[in-house]
């Protein structure tokens, strides 16, 4: 792996003598503040001897004899004179293996399934190692959802990074574990990883009921951090899903699909330990480094050259009060690839999924979709679809202004039309999977409402061999 990262493992992560210390100064929210400490450095594993039994943290930071410790399960309970801290001597690490494949674990990795913990070929540090830039390779074959909506107008490519941005109430979540449930690749192998963040027991039980079939076939990892886990293990969840799905992908071979929900819920918890440790806090109390964080969950993901497996993340998340100005939607924006943005307006007609197709883009799209990946059709009839689209929601506003009755003939056409593709194209069931050829075929009859000279993005030969017949003479006329 020495050629896919920009640095190994300094020595010090190593195994090592374990030292012991009781000298606790501050216990202030997940955090605790231990002193006389020396040889410490960040981002150490910790070990936390309780009454309670064992806790895990992370080393946040080191001033002079003091180490500041993030506890994974919270300081509750806890006061100083009954707790022994060792320092591992290395950054956190876990085992990886495919032994991951088929188990539901919590947050923090233990089993929830009864099983064994588990155990695998290495080990590999959480917080991970940036892909060479040197080494990457452009994505370039799809990742296919058997959602409509996705394939056909903002397809997915292997190894990209394309978030969900949702309100409150819509079915991110039902979302989510569709695509979980239903994603293939063109690759040899097919796995994912659906790392879940302070979801409702509720949210978590539909989680695993709705993915039993993909976890019993030994496809799938489940993390799982309920509501009421400590809000601080939510840092360590998607970086435990990241560190598994990159050693199935780069040393197994294997296409990896990256699924965390929601991302907002981990900003949250990014934001309460600063808070804890005092931090000057930027916009709406976030930590300046929030960027930096997502940044480096975000591009872990991609391929690398000589290599036949790939990461491909898609992060969920839910925008307060359905502002994409907020801080978490916002940085996310600009680390990943593009967005799938649901909409209230249209889940209020009945569409599942109710996503935005004219706010919602994969800039990767014509990489990995198209002639030799898709279907040669695809990228021109997806662009007629969104513009034809376009021009429907000006017919809508034009007709609530003076009345769908005095609209001319192809305004009101294009009204039948988005009806159309919201109905035949875009809606479909929680469990319903669909081929691309089906999902095309979809969007060519819902183009067949209009008339002929609107098809303006399709060829006159594609609009030949997909829309045949009397039907397109009439169209003509």
């Amino acid at each position: 792996m020495s050629e896919l990262r920009d640095r190994e493992p300094h020595a010090s992560a190593l195994p090592g003598a374990r030292v012991s210390h009781r000298d606790i100064r501050a216990i202030r929210g997940p955090l605790l503040t231990v002193g006389g400490v020396e040889g410490v450095g960040w981002d150490e594993s910790v070990e936390v001897e309780t009454p309670d039994g064992l806790r895990h943290g992370l080393v946040l930071d080191v001033d002079s004899d003091q180490a500041t410790v993030q506890v994974f399960e919270g300081t509750e309970g806890l006061t100083s004179g009954a707790i022994d801290v060792r320092f591992d001597g290395r950054p956190l690490h876990i085992e990886v293996g495919t032994g991951w494949l088929g188990r539901v674990c919590n947050g923090r990795g233990a089993p929830l399934d009864g099983g064994p913990p588990i155990t695998g070929d290495r080990l590999a540090p959480v917080a991970g190692w940036p892909l060479n830039p040197v080494e990457r390779e452009p994505p370039h074959e799809p990742v296919l959802t058997g959602v409509s909506v996705i394939d056909a107008l903002t397809t997915l490519v292997r190894g990209q990074k394309l978030p969900i941005f949702s309100v409150a109430g819509l079915p991110h979540l039902a979302l989510a574990t569709q695509i979980a449930a239903q994603a293939t690749s063109a690759g040899s192998s097919f796995m994912v990883v659906f790392a879940a963040m302070g979801l409702p027991h509720a949210d978590i039980a539909y989680v695993r009921d709705r993915l039993e079939a993909r976890t019993a076939s030994g496809e799938l990892v489940l993390l799982l951090n309920a509501a009421d886990d400590p809000a601080i293990e939510r840092i360590l969840t998607p970086r435990l899903a990241l560190t598994v799905a990159e050693h199935l992908a780069f040393e197994q071979g294997a296409d990896v699909l990256v699924i965390m929900s929601d991302m907002t819920s981990y900003a949250e918890a990014v934001r309460e330990v600063s808070a804890a440790r005092r931090e000057i806090p930027a916009r709406r109390g976030y930590p300046g480094y929030l960027y930096s964080d997502l940044a480096g969950l975000y591009e872990r993901c991609g391929r690398v050259r000589g290599r036949d497996g790939s990461v491909t993340v898609v992060p969920v998340l839910t925008m307060p009060a359905g502002d994409i100005t907020h801080p978490v939607p916002d940085l996310t924006g600009y680390i990943t690839e593009g967005q799938v943005v649901l909409s209230p307006e249209i889940a209020s007609r009945g569409v599942y999924p109710p996503v935005d197709t004219l706010s919602s883009l994969s800039r990767l799209m014509r990489l990995g979709a198209g002639k030799d990946h898709t279907r040669d059709d695809h990228l021109d009839v997806s662009a007629q679809v969104l513009a034809a689209l376009a021009h429907a929601r000006q017919s809508a506003a034009l007709a609530e202004l003076v009345g769908a009755s005095a609209l001319g003939e192809t305004d009101r056409a294009y009204l039948t039309y988005r009806d159309t593709v919201e109905q035949r194209l875009l809606h479909q069931g929680q469990g319903e999977t669909r081929t691309l050829d089906d999902t095309l075929d979809r969007a060519w009859a819902a183009l067949g409402v209009l008339p002929r000279q609107e098809l303006t993005m399709v060829s006159p030969e594609m609009i030949a061999r997909r829309l045949p017949g009397e039907d397109a003479g009439v169209r003509d006329g």
